[in-house]
């Protein structure tokens, strides 16, 4: 990865995949499913966002068959305009990692004009890391998520039965902690003062001592009886030593 797309270690990180109508937003295609998770040190931290949207769009079965929403599932869910700023809070300031983030981007900047808003660019709130771009550098040419989850033995994590977008941005999540698994390392290691990865780290005199729990006379004399059995047994505890 180049110094543009390494991350560093307590950045957060949003993984967003979208759903839509179609494949171009400017022949009136839409959005109708956001799914993403959220990452912290490399670690997703249970957080997510997730929303299916009415696109005000009749869509053509060949397009349900790949997400499986059908047009009447979507018809009492939400606007977009609806949901658009508890989105636009979840995600804002962070990292996107999204595969293929020219398609999402561009879905996601439409949304956001047609709300009339003066709302600012995807790209102009967020930084984005695109795994299909990461993808080529790594293997010499675009691979697709289903590649990757299958390269990098994370495909059966998550059931996808259908492309839903928060079961991708799942999987996507996998895919990207291996994916960047080795410039963690570089990022690791290149973070210690010494410029050691293997030297000592001295903690704080002042820190706060850690609580020490003492075993009750119950378990003293379980432990006791245990080691009992144990010499019965024709063995020698070490742990009266």
């Amino acid at each position: 990865m180049n110094n543009e797309q390494a991350v560093q270690q307590d950045e957060r990180l949003i993984i967003l995949d979208t759903e839509t109508t179609g494949i171009n937003p400017r022949e009136g295609h839409r959005i109708v499913e956001v799914g993403c998770v959220e990452m912290i040190n490399r670690q997703l931290t249970g957080r997510s966002f997730h929303v299916y949207i009415n696109p005000l769009f009749e869509m053509d079965q060949e397009v349900i068959n790949i997400h499986g929403l059908t047009n009447e599932f979507l018809r009492d869910k939400p606007l977009f305009s609806q949901v658009a700023d508890d989105f636009i809070e979840f995600i804002k300031g962070a990292r996107l990692v999204i595969h293929n983030a020219k398609f999402d981007i561009g879905f996601m900047d439409n949304e956001f004009s047609l709300l009339k808003r003066n709302i600012p660019n995807t790209r102009d709130m967020c930084t984005v890391i695109d795994t299909l771009h990461v993808s080529k550098d790594e293997f010499g040419s675009p691979k697709t998520l289903d590649y990757l989850a299958r390269y990098y033995r994370v495909d059966k994590l998550v059931d996808r039965t259908y492309h839903g977008a928060l079961i991708d941005a799942q999987l996507l999540a996998f895919v990207y902690v291996e994916m960047t698994r080795k410039q963690s390392v570089l990022n690791l290691s290149a973070g210690s003062e010494s410029g050691d990865s293997n030297a000592i780290r001295r903690l704080p005199a002042q820190r706060t001592k850690l609580k020490v729990i003492q075993a009750s006379a119950d378990e003293l004399i379980k432990h006791n009886e245990r080691l009992a059995i144990v010499a019965e047994k024709g063995s020698e505890p070490i742990w009266p030593k």
